[in-house]
């Protein structure tokens, strides 16, 4: 594995490392994730009934793992989304040789590359999102640190934390206020930390994660790097900047503790008695729910006191108080994660009270919120005036992944009337987008070009000879969202439990779910279990350039890295390739994520 004309007391010598013996794409992977999960899982078990000395010890030689390593590489140069956008060190792609020279080098420290900063535009907000993007080599030591860390926390958090952890997601919060509202109105603290990546106290939260001391170094070299912005440096001395893999793990841990906190100053007395109040957490959003609107505002107070120690507070123009049934202060109810989360009077009277003023008699409706709705629709908008003069089948590649991406988000609450409202509003921009091609020609002769009515199917907005037609979204089935149980985490190690939820996750397509079923929740390439994050890939069995069709009897699901494997096999390169079937539809809450 040695370069030409180097001798291996020459690459030990120049890298630090000692040379690999074998090649990246001959590593025994099954093997390797297996040693992997083991270590985390028993971290995780250790943590669970409070172990600290056997975590400090289990992290320190999952840390030095020869495997823990390899897979750290691996997720950053092959699995994440942004596996080839560059640090301040311009490195786009790692060979295979590379790649294992990576592995080799990665050891803690006490120091860092600076990030550069990348701006994004904020969903619903002219303001611009910073990201920090490290090098590749911080990206995988990360990684390494994030693979560490994780189980020890996941044994700690609250079962109602959603946000950024595996397993879990906005549907599994939304479903858990669902359930906390079902039979009692409540009042409602719906808050919003201000700029919670970028003002984190760094002595504080270093001390709540009270890790080893080697691992303490690397974080807070991580923290303090400073950040490259238009070629000039700026240093960090607060926050923790969105772009890194181990950013969404240290904000949870700095936000870790609110709802323990409530439950000791409010305690529940009976099976009968004083309900505490529920909180349901979403990375920088949370709600907090009760009856008694005295103890919400108490309770928005010890959050604000709360969060002061780490640094941050609330954000006053997101940060409201309502109800879910009575309009107590403005209109009832409350928006979160996307959702509009309302109850309605039910009954005879449809009053809502009964003769000693009780609320009594409503339903609970979750639908997509007005601001999300008209977000997606300024998409579509913009979408198809970006393409006044493409073709239709252009038009259609373009508006389908945007369509389906949002009606499956919207898909596990009653959303039919909203997607059969826009539909409407589609086929309005649409039959204007045609209109405008043609100004001089009739409404029949433009409907009969770009619309087929006549196959039995309505109103489709497909080209005349056929291929691939306009989705709409009526089309996607409402299904009801399953709640992850409890305090469940993929560490606990019930492959059963997980393999099956993967397969009706939310963001998982249907034809994804089909091949999941029928292969048993495992790939077809490595024999390992899917779990909740993993890239997965419909891949051909036999080729379309060797005659394979495009039909169910000829997919199989992969890994991606599992993909990449067979397509360099395929093509006799040792490289890596990206013309692939993508399974993951898109969704407006991942693409905001500032984890790549």
């Amino acid at each position: 594995m040695e370069g030409r004309g180097t001798t291996r007391s020459q690459y030990a010598m120049n890298t630090g490392a000692t040379p690999p013996m074998y090649g990246w794409n001959m590593i025994p992977w099954k093997k390797i994730q297996r040693n992997v999960f083991k270590l985390q899982k028993r971290i995780y078990r250790a943590s669970r009934r409070g172990d600290s000395r056997t975590v400090r010890t289990l992290q320190r030689l999952l840390m030095k793992s020869w495997s823990a390593k390899l897979l750290a590489v691996r997720r950053v140069t092959q699995d994440n989304q942004g596996k080839k956008t560059a640090g301040v060190d311009g490195v786009k792609a790692l060979t295979p040789k590379q790649r294992l020279t990576l592995a080799h080098t990665l050891t803690l420290g006490d120091k860092a590359a600076p990030v550069r900063r990348v701006w994004i535009p904020k969903p619903g907000s002219d303001d611009m999102r910073p990201l920090g993007i490290p090098t590749i080599h911080d990206r995988a030591l990360q990684a390494l640190a994030h693979c560490v860390l994780e189980p020890e926390w996941e044994a700690r958090f609250a079962p109602n934390s959603y946000g950024f952890r595996p397993g879990r997601s906005c549907h599994d919060a939304i479903e858990a206020i669902f359930t906390i509202i079902g039979h009692k109105a409540r009042y409602v603290l719906d808050a919003d930390i201000e700029k919670c990546f970028d003002r984190i106290d760094h002595a504080a939260v270093l001390k709540k994660i009270n890790t080893n001391p080697s691992l303490r170094r690397q974080l807070k070299g991580w923290l303090q790097a400073g950040v490259y912005d238009a070629g000039q440096w700026f240093p960090t001395e607060e926050g923790t900047m969105q772009g890194g893999n181990i950013s969404p793990l240290v904000a949870n841990i700095a936000l870790h503790g609110l709802e323990t906190v409530l439950g000791k100053q409010f305690p529940r007395s009976g099976s009968r008695g004083f309900q505490a109040p529920k909180i349901v957490v979403y990375a920088d959003d949370f709600v907090i729910l009760h009856e008694d609107r005295q103890i919400v505002m108490q309770c928005q107070e010890m959050a604000a006191e709360w969060l002061q120690e780490m640094g941050l507070r609330l954000k006053p123009s997101k940060t409201r108080l309502t109800h879910t049934l009575v309009a107590t202060e403005g209109t009832p109810g409350f928006d979160f994660l996307g959702f509009h989360i309302r109850q309605y009077p039910a009954g005879k009277t449809h009053s809502g009270k009964d003769c000693r003023g009780r609320l009594h008699g409503f339903k609970t409706l979750i639908k997509p919120s007005q601001t999300a709705i008209r977000r997606h629709v300024a998409k579509l908008r913009k979408t198809i005036d970006h393409h006044k003069h493409a073709t239709q089948e252009t038009l259609i590649q373009a508006l389908n992944p945007q369509i389906v991406g949002w009606s499956n988000y919207y898909a596990h609450v009653p959303s039919a009337r909203v997607f059969q409202t826009l539909d409407h509003t589609v086929y309005a921009m649409l039959k204007g987008w045609a209109v405008s091609r043609h100004p001089n020609k009739k409404k029949h002769w433009i409907t009969s070009k770009y619309w087929r009515v006549d196959d039995g199917k309505g109103w489709t907005f497909q080209p005349p000879y056929g291929g691939a037609r306009l989705a709409r979204h009526a089309h996607t089935s409402i299904q009801r969202h399953v709640k992850v149980q409890g305090a469940r985490s993929p560490y606990d190690g019930d492959w059963v439990y997980w393999s099956k939820r993967v397969g009706h996750h939310p963001d998982v397509p249907p034809r994804v779910a089909r091949l999941l079923k029928q292969q048993q929740g495992r790939c077809r390439a490595c024999g390992l279990y899917f779990t909740d994050g993993d890239k997965m890939e419909v891949d051909h069995i036999l080729p379309k350039k060797d005659g394979g069709r495009d039909a169910r009897d000829n997919w199989q699901l992969l890994h991606r890295h599992c993909h990449d494997m067979k397509t360099a096999r395929e093509t006799g390169c040792q490289g890596t390739y990206d013309t692939r079937h993508v399974a993951e539809e898109p969704d407006e809450r991942k693409r905001s994520c500032p984890v790549l």
